[in-house]
């Protein structure tokens, strides 16, 4: 892919008369930066066998030092490299280690200054220091909310859902502002009830408009790693999980339901409600309308109005069902509803979200109601009490997932932050566990997973003792060099999620991000207008649980890189462009294009990239077009797009 880009790059500049030495120097940098696939463990080790779930992991243990811990990191891969005969690269360099370790957790780069101060610094300790202040900065929050925005809102089923995704931002980085817990958050998720423009807990259930089987399987995914929706119709095909288990997860969900909210002026606004057994809002109403009229009725005429609900002490109830009433049970289609009409309101579909109980399909018979499913949790068979209701169901649910009893729970959560700082996960996919797959560097998973459980779940912890290893801080194999068989015995380039590269762009080119306020209430489509970000995520967006393998680029986001007006007006600039600052700094080529290798690619020239680049801006016309050109082609190199 790299040769290809680099082909078509230089046919694009043929075509514009840029200088072929130019186009020789972008080709060697993007020739040169491979990115490496490390090979995967063969299989090994004992499967769990038949259908037996597999047992909670009962060993406790004492949570260890960030240091300890990648201490203990780095002993077990480097005894298994050993073993395996493979000697792992030496560390990176300060200015490798920087960028790296600023974009994974602040997903922005470091600037030419702070590249400098951390080079000259002689302390033994600076890189602890650096994951530490990183770790502190509201970058760090927004950086891993909008990760999570994405593991939950790329694959959402139900696309209104779009318009809240930064309320969930929002929301998410205050989570982690706090360092909350990760159980606290997902139980959080998990029982979430509201208005989906207020409260951005809401969004997982929103994401999927509380449908009972989609918000299982992704719980499932998401929480605990597993696959289970592939036993939605049959058995799963290459696990354990039968058809049963993953509908008796699916009946925790059935009272959930995603509602037009209205009383509040936003006919686009959402909230996430129970349906109860006492059904408040349509059950009370249908039976006692005498005495719901009598707290409504304004003028006294017998019947409710829009704006009567709207004024009243129960407006919110009632306003979820008003609307539904007048289009089924208005018989004389005045716009409002007496006593009788407020009787007429059906039964909602037992079938359809928001009912009470779940039924598992009957794939015999689709049209029937099908079979009545008690939740139950597959991991260890509990079931909650009969006749709980919807939210305290939930929280059954939650306590029974995120705990140590569970060993999915941690160990999903650490697959995925290892994958998002090495490049690879101890499984592959990362939301692909259970107990017929194999890790690599098996006792280290379960090691870090129930170490971080130890910890209290804390994300700092389980963030800082990967940073602090070895096998984090490695340098990437350059040039022809093969990847070692087994992972982790170098470090790995990467593509860069979406924000971190918006964010690389607007820092490089002095670029203002717009401050775009929140459609009103969480109204659909708001954050899409005028929203450079997030259109910039509609082009490069992916959902992080994808293997970062197959991330290699597409056309059209090429073809934004290359020929995009708004990359172009931003090159140009002005007097105050990040550009032309630097030239006016440094008068001499020379240190100026030092300085463009430093505020983009983190790092000084090779003698080659400093000659071809001189001599091009050298015979330039125009300096500053010249410079243009240079920076053009370092924003369009794939190691400005990737993280190495």
């Amino acid at each position: 892919m790299s040769a290809v880009l680099g082909c078509w790059i230089t046919r694009l500049w043929k075509s514009c008369n840029m200088s072929r030495l130019l186009m020789v120097g972008l080709a060697w940098t993007i020739g040169g930066f491979v990115l490496h696939a490390s090979g995967q463990l063969p299989a090994q080790g004992a499967e769990v066998a038949g259908n037996e779930a597999p047992r909670a992991n009962s060993l406790r243990v004492d949570p260890k030092s960030p240091a300890e811990m990648a201490a203990t990191i780095d002993t077990l891969i480097e005894n298994e490299l050993a073993a395996a005969g493979i000697v792992p690269t030496g560390l990176a360099k300060d200015q490798d280690f920087l960028r790296r370790v600023s974009l994974d957790l602040a997903g922005e780069l470091p600037s030419p200054g702070e590249l400098a101060l951390f080079a000259l610094d002689p302390s033994p300790k600076k890189r602890e220091a650096a994951i530490d202040r990183l770790l502190a900065t509201n970058k760090y929050t927004l950086n891993f909310s909008r990760y999570w925005r994405d593991v939950i809102f790329m694959p959402a089923t139900e696309q209104r859902a779009q318009g809240v995704t930064n309320v969930f931002v929002d929301w998410m980085a205050n989570e982690l502002a706090a360092n909350e817990s990760w159980d606290k958050i997902a139980t959080k998720l998990i029982t979430a009830t509201g208005h989906t423009g207020e409260d951005g807990s809401t969004a997982l259930m929103f994401a999927h408009g509380g449908a009972a089987d989609e918000v299982a399987a992704e719980v499932c995914r998401i929480f605990c790693g597993i696959q289970i929706q592939c036993a939605n119709c049959h058995d799963h095909p290459t696990d354990i999980w039968k058809r049963d288990q993953f509908h008796e997860l699916a009946a925790y969900f059935p009272r959930v339901q995603s509602r037009r909210a209205t009383g509040d002026g936003n006919v686009r606004a959402f909230e996430i409600v129970s349906m109860n057994k006492g059904r408040p809002a349509r059950a009370a109403f249908r039976d006692n309308p005498e005495r719901l009229i009598a707290r409504v009725d304004k003028n006294k005429d017998g019947k409710i109005s829009k704006q009567e609900v709207e004024q009243s002490k129960v407006g919110g109830a009632l306003g979820r069902v008003f609307e539904l009433g007048l289009s089924v049970a208005d018989a004389n289609k005045d716009g409002m509803l007496d006593a009788e009409e407020l009787k007429a309101i059906p039964e909602p579909d037992p079938k359809g979200r928001g009912s009470l109980e779940y039924y598992m399909p009957d794939l015999n018979d689709p049209s029937s109601k099908g079979k009545l499913v008690e939740p139950r949790f597959f991991v260890d068979g509990s079931r909650p009490v009969s006749g709980m209701e919807d939210v305290p169901r939930r929280e059954e649910l939650a306590r029974k997932l995120a705990t140590p009893a569970n060993p999915w729970f941690a160990k999903a959560f650490v697959n995925r932050m290892w994958s998002e700082l090495l490049g690879e996960g101890f499984v592959m996919p990362i939301d692909d566990l259970g107990p017929t797959r194999t890790a690599v560097y098996p006792v280290l998973f379960d090691e870090l997973s129930q170490r971080f459980a130890a910890s209290g779940y804390d994300i700092r912890w389980l963030l800082k003792s990967i940073a602090l290893s070895k096998a984090y801080q490695r340098a990437v194999l350059q040039g022809d060099a093969t990847p070692a068989a087994l992972p982790f015995a170098a470090a790995k380039a990467t593509r860069l999620r979406s924000d971190q590269i918006f964010n690389a762009l607007i820092d490089v080119l002095g670029y203002e991000e717009p401050v775009v306020a929140q459609a009103t209430r969480g109204g659909q489509g708001g954050p899409f207008r005028n929203n450079p970000r997030q259109q910039f995520r509609l082009l490069f967006g992916f959902d992080p649980s994808t293997p970062r393998d197959d991330l290699i680029g597409n056309v059209p986001q090429a073809l934004f890189l290359m020929n995009s007006a708004v990359l172009k007006d931003a090159l140009r600039g002005s007097g105050e462009s990040r550009l032309h600052q630097i030239l006016k700094k440094f008068p001499s080529n020379e240190p100026a294009v030092t300085e463009l290798y430093l505020l983009t690619l983190s790092r000084e020239p090779t003698a080659a990239e400093q000659a071809i680049a001189i001599e091009y801006v050298s015979n330039a016309k125009d300096r500053a077009e010249g410079f243009e050109d240079l920076l053009w082609s370092l924003l369009n190199s794939t190691e400005f797009l990737s993280r190495r």
